[in-house]
């Protein structure tokens, strides 16, 4: 499997429920992670110890685009180098700008994933899927949550305070002005804000993964409230319990996980970033999803993944 180094908690969760994963579910498959960045440099290495049983694992996320190309570089090369392995391509969001170096990305990607006879690729949202299967007609395109749906992190603590997560990379798009009258309001409603990120500014590495992916899980425990733009700060609420207002990012990803997967969970709320008009309706959306939360349980998302586990059979 190829695996990130780097902070981004929400890869680094997907590194680990893709290992937990495929420990439950193939347990006489030994699982191997290779860092990404070590993938073209061993590639040789990696070459002469696999055998036709072998199945390579494709790190998920949603960097099947342009906008991170070192990933979707990686992916193709690992794509085109290992044909004659079975390769799964775990569940990914589909998202080429629509522009020239977009446009032309996507033929590429598209050439290559489509010579290779034994690719699975699976999508994590709906708009996904459909893409998928438009452009790669040959292959097996499957549809699951975001693997990490898989766990499941729910702790009983004591809530205390609201937690906002919100991005400040090429990837936002909910506006300063809104953010600032968000947080006013909370200042006036909640005697503890606590600001925090799902990205880190350090490696992380196999062995010290578990550790920092603890630290934030426990952090959204034990919060009433946690709004983000972030998808994994939603799916970070969603398998620890964690009522959440999650307002849509730059691409479909949010909103088309949400709509797919999560719109039946109680306690969470998707909120279009032009939706909120005044103090009274955020007053009102905030107290519906804190009033009663202890309530709330999470849905069961195991079952979802069955068409991965046929696949693989």
């Amino acid at each position: 499997m190829q695996t990130p180094t780097h902070g981004n908690l929400g890869d680094q969760a997907i590194a680990y429920a893709q290992k937990e994963f495929v420990k439950d579910n193939f347990k006489d498959y030994k699982y191997v992670e290779i860092p990404l960045e070590k993938v073209t440099a061993d590639y040789k290495k990696i070459k002469k110890v696999l055998t036709e049983e072998d199945i390579i694992g494709i790190h998920g996320g949603g960097n099947m685009g342009d906008m991170y190309l070192l990933e979707e570089y990686i992916r193709r090369f690992i794509i085109k180098k290992f044909k004659d392995n079975l390769i799964i391509s775990f569940p990914q969001t589909l998202s080429f700008s629509n522009t020239i170096i977009g446009q032309k990305e996507l033929k590429k990607t598209v050439k290559t994933y489509n010579k290779n006879s034994n690719l699975i690729i699976v999508a994590r949202e709906l708009q996904s899927y459909n893409l998928m299967k438009k452009y790669f007609v040959s292959k097996k395109v499957i549809h699951t949550p975001d693997i990490v749906l898989y766990l499941n992190q729910y702790q009983i603590k004591a809530r205390k305070g609201v937690i906002t997560c919100f991005r400040s990379d090429q990837e936002k798009s909910i506006d300063d002005s809104l953010k600032e009258r968000l947080i006013d309001y909370l200042s006036k409603n909640f005697k503890d804000i606590y600001h925090t990120d799902t990205v880190v500014k350090r490696k992380i590495y196999p062995e010290n993964r578990l550790k920092e992916l603890k630290k934030i899980w426990s952090e959204f425990s034990s919060a009433e409230l946690v709004i983000t733009d972030r998808l994994h700060g939603m799916i970070f609420c969603v398998i620890t319990n964690t009522p959440c207002i999650v307002f849509g990012n730059f691409n479909h990803k949010i909103e088309s996980t949400y709509n797919k997967w999560l719109k039946n969970i109680k306690f969470i709320a998707f909120v279009k970033n032009n939706e909120i008009k005044d103090e009274n309706e955020f007053k009102t959306l905030v107290g519906n999803l804190v009033k009663n939360s202890q309530e709330f349980q999470r849905h069961d998302m195991t079952q979802h993944y069955h068409k991965i586990i046929e696949s693989l059979s």
